[in-house]
């Protein structure tokens, strides 16, 4: 904390006591400072009012017993006391002393930190016990962050490819010209204060579980422990003649999002692929393109995962921005004039000109290194754990996109489910199955996609749905929209009716039933929306 930030107590009153009845929260101000005043149980308890993921009012998120839920992106936090209990983020919120006198409220601020981390233990220099980390997103930080916060005093090394520490990757897609100093998770001296040992530009090439070593790229060797396997999945290429000419591009890594939003701006423009990369990638340029024309293979965006009516309106929104769409066909041909793409051929036989090609149509897990071991893969080569996330080898722990893990909304079937916030959740769950304090995975997956600045929020796992029950009007741009498998809500998801996906997802993870009757019922209060 910075001198800057350090308060003397000052304690104020905020509200008068029948301000708040049980189940309410209220934004206060104690000097100035914003502070979330919660009334839960029939006890007033007070948090930071920002969650520490992208800084959403929490007050406009969903309160259900001692939990607020973001509204934006799902993450969760203790009113009591302010710790982080679902993610995306990593940071818990300040909590401040309430006291009630003389049926007035009185809150003491004590820090302007808009965020708390938890207190962390460091190594010590005898302890020759390793944990080796392989891989550097979100799954990989929370796992040596929770570590250090359960009092592992042993070494921990993170190796990634990268050659950033580990960053905000979903912004690579939304913002690509962002700075890379404004991506990154945590602030590169942060590793060093921790005893984190971060590898960078560096690569596990094979393990072997007998002796417990790894083999990095450069031929060196490294002894552990306990070992993660966090090493996500890589874009999908295409498979066509022309695909590796100059100017075809995967979206992977920070200098990957430089290069395309470099090469794009004023340019004729094709993406490949209209799933979230693609139609991300379409929506930022299309202000920034001479021309942007997106191929699909389905007849709408978005639809396996969303369906048919959100896929269409997603496809008139940016319709309406000049992004063409050719849709239910795909790429034959990539063509280029000295090394660089001049036209690209449709299998239906258009020819688009192009000056660059964006490619998103899929991903493959980063397994391989794992063959000739006994750890266990399923058909698609995602690596198989249990509720603990632990592999079929002793101490062996996998977490994130490259993992098939038993998904618990869902009778624990075995899923693979490539979400920013299950990433993080992984990471904290192989964590406490290392320091024998295991906990199972019960998170319920929550992800966002950002068209031309509007959010479509998503929670749960519509996989197999039958039918979709709207609420709202998808013409006006404002619904809500919930996922059936028969008569049992697996899904839902939203754009402009907030918090209504926060609200679903915190039921959902409490084991409420949602029923078919109350779905499709015009009263909403079941919600308990603000």
């Amino acid at each position: 904390m910075t001198n800057a930030e350090e308060v003397m107590d000052i304690t104020e009153v905020v509200c008068l006591e029948s301000d708040l009845q049980d189940g309410q929260m209220k934004e206060v101000e104690v000097d100035g400072h914003k502070i979330l005043l919660v009334r839960s149980g029939g006890q007033f308890s007070a948090v930071g009012s920002r969650c520490t993921h992208y800084a959403a009012p929490l007050v406009k998120g969903s309160l259900q017993g001692d939990k607020v839920r973001c509204p934006f992106h799902g993450a969760c936090f203790n009113v009591k006391t302010g710790d982080i209990e679902e993610y995306p983020g990593l940071d818990c919120l300040p909590s401040y002393k309430v006291k009630i006198e003389d049926g007035k409220v009185h809150v003491t601020l004590h820090t302007k930190e808009a965020k708390r981390l938890k207190q962390m233990s460091h190594q010590e220099p005898e302890s020759s016990h390793t944990v080796i980390l392989i891989g550097g997103g979100p799954a990989s930080l929370v796992c040596a962050e929770t570590l250090r916060q359960n009092d592992y005093r042993g070494r921990i090394v993170m190796v990634t490819k990268d050659d950033l520490p580990p960053f905000d990757k979903p912004k690579l897609s939304k913002a690509m010209n962002v700075e890379s100093d404004r991506l990154l998770l945590r602030p590169k001296d942060f590793f060093q204060q921790h005893d984190i040992e971060l590898w960078m530009k560096r690569e596990v090439i094979s393990i072997n579980t007998e002796a417990k070593t790894v083999t990095m790229d450069d031929k060196t060797e490294q002894r552990y422990d306990q070992l993660l396997i966090a090493t996500g999945c890589r874009a999908r290429p295409m498979a066509c003649p022309g695909a590796d000419l100059e100017n075809v591009k995967l979206l992977e890594t920070f200098k990957d999002a430089q290069d395309i939003h470099n090469m794009c701006a004023g340019k004729k423009v094709v993406v490949v692929g209209t799933s979230f990369i693609g139609m991300e990638v379409a929506s930022y340029l299309s202000d920034k393109a001479a021309s942007v024309s997106v191929i699909g293979k389905s007849e709408y965006p978005f639809q396996l995962s969303l369906g048919s009516e959100i896929g269409k309106m997603t496809m008139e929104m940016l319709r309406e921005k000049g992004v063409k769409f050719y849709m239910n066909d795909n790429v034959a041909e990539i063509r280029g004039e000295n090394g660089k793409v001049k036209e690209v051929i449709l299998q239906k036989g258009e020819l688009l000109e192009a000056d660059a090609v964006v490619i998103g149509i899929g991903v493959l897990p980063n397994s391989e290194f794992v063959d000739g071991t006994k750890i266990q893969k399923d058909k698609r080569n995602n690596i198989i754990v249990d509720k603990c996330m632990r592999t079929s080898v002793s101490q062996v722990f996998s977490a994130g996109d490259v993992v098939c893990f038993p998904l618990g909304i869902r009778g624990h079937e075995q899923v693979n489910i490539a979400h920013w916030q299950l990433a993080h959740a992984h990471g904290r769950i192989a964590a406490l199955a290392m320091v024998s304090k295991p906990v199972e995975i019960k998170s319920v997956p929550f992800f966002w996609t950002v068209l031309l600045g509007k959010s479509i929020r998503y929670t749960g796992y519509g996989n197999g749905y039958t039918d979709i029950v709207f609420k709202g009007k998808l013409e006006e741009r404002k619904f809500l929209a919930f996922y059936m498998k028969e008569d049992v809500m697996v899904a839902a998801a939203s754009l402009n009716f907030d918090p209504a996906v926060a609200a679903v997802a915190e039921m959902m993870a409490t084991g409420k039933d949602i029923t078919r009757a109350q779905i499709e019922s015009d009263d909403l209060s079941w919600l308990n929306m603000p």
